[in-house]
């Protein structure tokens, strides 16, 4: 059987609270948004669910280990960016094992603490929406679509 259903691309984001800030990567040597803070993520592997993929970027990114009974969905994005179709899963966690450090540091400039009413002004722009959503209280946002 064929489907004719959207196959977006779909990431995992974490928002990782200690002492009421959290961690942020600059983008460095990607090739996409370099020069902007954003949180640690990744795309979904095939075959893997999003707490999976969310543990896994934890681990490749920033050195830690999640269990996934300490990981808390905030967000769901739906977005149209850069003419792909992407599904974005924003988890909270605020319990790890390990010291969160820049584990790719190819790809990340530095890691850095901020609190989301003081981010600072190159932070990746739709991540900043993302983030205006989730201060709202709201756990799920469109954008980038035609009406």
């Amino acid at each position: 059987m064929t489907y004719s259903t959207a196959t977006p691309r779909i990431a995992c984001y974490l928002l990782l609270k200690q002492n009421g800030k959290y961690a942020f990567v600059l983008r460095a040597n990607t090739g996409w948004r370099d020069g902007y803070y954003g949180l640690p993520a990744g795309k979904v592997e095939k075959n893997e669910s999003y707490i999976q993929g969310a543990i896994r970027e934890a681990q490749e990114e920033v050195g830690v280990t999640l269990q996934a009974t300490n990981l808390k969905h905030v967000l769901t994005s739906h977005r149209f960016e850069d003419g792909s179709d992407w599904v974005d899963v924003v988890f909270e966690a605020d319990k790890w094992e390990g010291e969160v450090v820049n584990n790719e540091p190819h790809m990340h400039g530095e890691l850095a603490w901020f609190g989301l009413d003081n981010l600072p002004e190159n932070i990746n722009p739709s991540l900043g929406l993302m983030l205006e959503q989730i201060a709202d209280g709201n756990n799920f946002f469109e954008y980038g679509w035609e009406e």
